[in-house]
């Protein structure tokens, strides 16, 4: 695969998962996802309300734990609710959670925004979980 491949494959990428290097010698995860990768990100003060879309049959567990990164490295948060309501698609009947971040932030829980705009946390506690509101696309 030449250079200009790669940097047009990175670049064509929707979701833009990936990300390059300074240099554009190396490519990783925009988030990391399962491996423990130094994504060299600064932590930010995020919104007051960031967005989660997951599928109705998680709601018991989210409820009750939180939302837990899992196998991942953070868990992901939108910061737009149309964003959070695609990524529920893709896991069954969507539903969207609203986070208050700003109050996590002020909690004490640290945030980050992957090179895509995906917000990313540690974890999110029930208590700062509530349904977003009616969102008709």
């Amino acid at each position: 695969m030449s250079r200009g491949h790669l940097v047009r494959l990175v670049a064509d990428d929707n979701k833009r998962r990936f990300t390059l290097s300074e240099g554009g010698e190396r490519i990783r995860a925009a988030q990391g996802h399962s491996l423990a990768v130094d994504l060299t990100l600064a932590p930010q003060s995020p919104p007051a309300v960031l967005y989660h879309g997951t599928n109705r049959q998680s709601l018991d567990s989210i409820f009750q734990s939180g939302l837990l990164s899992g196998r991942r490295q953070f868990v992901h948060l939108s910061a737009d609710v149309d964003t959070a309501l695609d990524v529920g698609t893709r896991h069954g009947k969507p539903i969207v959670l609203s986070v208050e971040a700003g109050a996590m932030s002020r909690g004490g829980h640290q945030f980050w925004v992957a090179d895509n705009g995906v917000w990313l946390t540690r974890q999110v506690p029930a208590q700062f979980l509530a349904f977003a509101p009616r969102h008709d696309p």
